[in-house]
């Protein structure tokens, strides 16, 4: 049993949890060992901090905007709800708010790089404006909407205040001892007056002052852009959490894309099954028939040679035979039904390039779809082992880990494998996805190579 496997699944878990950079999420810029300036220096010169601090200031009109607006239009709605106005201007007010929603979806997706997925349409079973009323009081995303526009408003203040004293006083701080002459000059005091009384007034205007100035003013610069990211993290929250489309909403366009691939799996099976009856056996099957044809036509002038293309039909039959049987060895082979994935792994091993090492520690059986699932991702991974990787051995393992299923194909090629589109494993990704599988690629170039599945268990 390969022990092994624990803390490398979840470096690979989390490995595939990073964006399309190569990033964690929520990480900032690149690694360090690409820039000179560690994070902490460099950060008020990144773009994603200005971007933040502008998604900040932005924040506290929009949402004055949107809260006044919908309070507005919730008081006046319900005080007129004893009327047959209120219904429709609610109805118009909670359509208004999803306009908003889309304002500030483009908003995060512009600043703060944030890309959130547009919520189902609102449309009406008939097509009237009773039945479009209806469909907005009764979608949850259109209260959602209303929602956010209510606690945007005060987070969006506490926001703005905290952003701009950290951003204005750092900045106001830190160029102060370049500025500090205009005071003796235009206002005709000494400096920033930092305490006074009617005996005693303190100035920051000497070098030492300024120098302090200065540095507390550079602290708090390198400190802004942490504490504005941090702020705004909750503003992605708030905007992923109650614009986007709901978790349910989201699992059944999840389930419609897996079922389009299950869909298209299927038929491009059934298409390669019907390619190799078509040139294979039956190709076979038609040419044995014109032979026995022309044997029975011989029969009588001439039995040794009817005789001899008799013989020559037989061993196209035993031909015919063997391809029927790899093909339905493709389909589903029966070793698999009848003992399991450890003797139909090993069936698959034995027909390997390469010596391959099964090993298989399993109390129970999946489900058989599952189960069919991991035998032909076994199977396509050997066939890549076999073909590309230029390995001298491999080894398979399955496992179980409470309710999910383990495999783990190991070859010591040359590696550089990637789940690249229309490559093989883009193709094995998709089929486990479509069982709320997961596929993870490890294969660094020099190798070796470790491609790891999960699938649910479904016993």
């Amino acid at each position: 049993m390969a022990t092994a496997y624990g803390p490398d699944t979840r470096d690979h878990r989390e490995s595939g949890m990073r964006d399309h950079t190569g990033q964690y999420p929520g990480s900032r810029g690149q690694s360090p060992g690409d820039h000179f300036l560690p994070a902490v220096l460099r950060a008020p010169l990144e773009a994603r901090s200005w971007r933040e601090l502008l998604y900040a200031v932005l924040s506290l009109p929009l949402a004055t905007v949107m809260f006044v607006f919908s309070v507005t239009m919730t008081s006046m709605s319900a005080g007129l709800l004893i009327t047959f106005v209120g219904v429709p201007l609610l109805a118009v007010g909670l359509a208004v708010c999803r306009g908003f929603g889309a304002m500030e979806r483009a908003r995060a997706r512009g600043l703060l790089k944030l890309d959130v997925a547009e919520p189902a349409r609102v449309r009406g079973k008939t097509g009237s404006p009773m039945s479009w009323m209806s469909a907005v009081l009764k979608s949850g995303v259109s209260w959602r909407h209303l929602l956010y526009t209510l606690l945007h408003f005060p987070w969006a203040v506490f926001t703005f205040s905290v952003s701009v004293v950290f951003w204005g006083y750092g900045l106001m701080a830190l160029t102060y001892p370049l500025w500090h002459w205009i005071f003796p000059v235009f206002v005709g005091t000494d400096g920033i007056q930092l305490y006074g009384d009617r005996t005693h007034t303190q100035y920051l205007d000497s070098p030492l002052e300024l120098a302090a100035t200065g540095a507390v003013g550079l602290v708090l610069v390198l400190v802004a852009p942490w504490i504005v990211q941090g702020l705004v993290s909750v503003d992605r929250l708030m905007v992923s959490g109650l614009l986007g489309p709901s978790s349910l909403s989201a699992r059944v366009t999840e389930l419609e894309s897996d079922r389009g691939v299950v869909v298209d799996t299927a038929a491009a099976d059934l298409r390669r099954i019907e390619r190799d009856l078509h040139d294979g056996a039956q190709a076979r099957l038609v040419a044995l028939a014109m032979d026995l044809g022309l044997a029975k036509e011989k029969l009588a002038d001439d039995p040794e040679v009817a005789a001899r293309m008799v013989e020559e039909a037989h061993g196209e039959v035993k031909v015919a035979l063997q391809e029927l049987r790899d093909l339905a060895r493709g389909i589903h082979p029966a070793v698999l039904t009848d003992r399991g994935l450890d003797a139909a792994l090993s069936a698959i091993a034995s027909r390997c390039t390469v010596p391959v090492t099964v090993e298989v520690d399993l109390d129970a059986r999946p489900a058989q779809a599952i189960e069919g699932i991991a035998y032909f991702t076994v199977s396509e991974l050997l066939q890549n082992v076999s073909k590309h990787a230029g390995a001298t051995r491999a080894t398979v393992d399955v496992w179980r880990t409470a309710d999910r299923l383990m495999l783990q194909v190991t070859d010591n090629g040359r590696g550089g494998a990637a789940v690249s589109a229309g490559s093989g494993l883009a193709g094995l990704t998709e089929r486990l996805d479509a069982v709320d599988g997961v596929l993870v690629v490890d294969s660094p170039a020099g190798g070796p190579t470790t491609v790891t599945a999960e699938l649910p268990w479904r016993g």
